[in-house]
């Protein structure tokens, strides 16, 4: 959304088009589940364990930060979704005391949109979407909420998200996801949209700018999606879903991250390889949105699945490698961790 300045030109108000100076900080993450009492209680965090710890100065340090909620909030009950094996089940249910992690580690915006939200049916939504409201989250991504907004700093941030999981705002439907864009960036200073899509395997790392299958279901075309939302008034795009990191693309002076990979993601979730690692990636912008400069902080999960600084950098060594092969054309330059776009 476009900023303007009153100014008075022979004692005669005009309104003219500006830009602020000032710069915010986002921070992105991508897939967290911290910890879930089914089908037992083993998979939960000792009581006393701070999943954020070694990383929470580097959260809290923006002046807005997200993430991708996998899984319900919910103590007890719910329908869960049908398995074969229940003891081979990915069902998560993260108790409502967990969710006090996500608040003191300075997290403000939450992406709902993934296949895990409908874990424990309508119950497990319901109850998640309360507790959420109770703490003071900006959240979207399910039917009965397409859209949030939060005020920080001065800057009032619009909040989207998608996914092509039921009862989600669907990835494929790119009219009713650029019409959700548009409307938010009619009023609001910077648009986020998130979205839970692409290939999902240690194999699919690459943007293949096509429409990506996964088990059968359609995950969407994540680069025709990204572009779609930016050509209608997307800011910054944090993409998940392929439990591995992507390449980052600057598309009309704004930043889209295709998959932030796995965060916090304790115990349930496969941390072999490059599943293991990923990015806290932080991007500046101006208050229309535009991309000024960003920077990666490398983490890799230990034990069960806390995250940690990764001194190795491993994930920015396997983001610079994707960007060179997905996006040749790509003006990143990187300067250490750092990064800008060579205009």
């Amino acid at each position: 959304m476009k900023a303007y300045i009153l100014i008075l030109f022979l004692g005669i108000p005009l309104l003219i088009s500006g830009q602020s100076n000032h710069t915010y900080k986002f921070v992105g993450v991508g897939d967290m589940m911290l910890g879930t009492n089914y089908p037992s209680e083993s998979y939960l965090p000792p009581k006393g364990t701070n999943l954020f710890e070694n990383v929470e100065s580097i959260l809290k340090s923006a002046d807005v930060t997200f993430g991708n909620l996998e899984g319900t909030v919910l103590n007890s009950g719910g329908t869960v979704k049908k398995c074969g094996d229940p003891s081979l089940c990915y069902a998560f249910r993260q108790p409502e005391y967990l969710i006090d992690q996500l608040v003191d580690a300075g997290f403000d915006i939450l992406s709902l949109a993934n296949n895990h939200v409908g874990d424990f049916g309508s119950l497990g939504r319901e109850n998640t979407v309360n507790v959420l409201n109770e703490k003071k989250f900006c959240f979207a991504g399910i039917e009965s909420i397409p859209w949030d907004t939060v005020t920080i700093n001065d800057l009032l941030v619009g909040f989207c998200a998608f996914s092509p999981n039921r009862k989600t705002i669907q990835i494929s439907d790119q009219e009713n996801a650029n019409k959700i864009v548009k409307f938010l960036d009619s009023f609001c200073d910077v648009v986020v949209v998130s979205f839970h899509g692409g290939g999902e395997g240690a194999e699919r790392t690459h943007i293949t700018r096509k429409t990506e299958y996964c088990y059968g279901e359609n995950r969407g075309n994540p680069y025709k999606f990204s572009h779609g939302v930016i050509d209608n008034g997307a800011d910054i795009v944090f993409g998940h879903g392929p439990h591995v990191t992507r390449a980052l693309e600057i598309y009309k002076d704004r930043l889209i991250c295709y998959s932030l990979g796995n965060f916090c993601t304790y115990k349930r979730f496969s941390l072999k390889g490059v599943k293991g690692i990923a990015p806290i990636v932080e991007v500046n912008v101006n208050k229309e949105g535009e991309f000024i400069s960003g920077n990666i902080v490398s983490i890799k999960q230990i034990g069960s699945g806390i995250p940690v600084i990764d001194k190795d950098q491993k994930v920015l060594t396997e983001i610079k490698n994707l960007i060179t092969v997905d996006f040749p054309e790509s003006k990143i330059v990187f300067d250490g961790s750092s990064f800008t776009q060579n205009k």
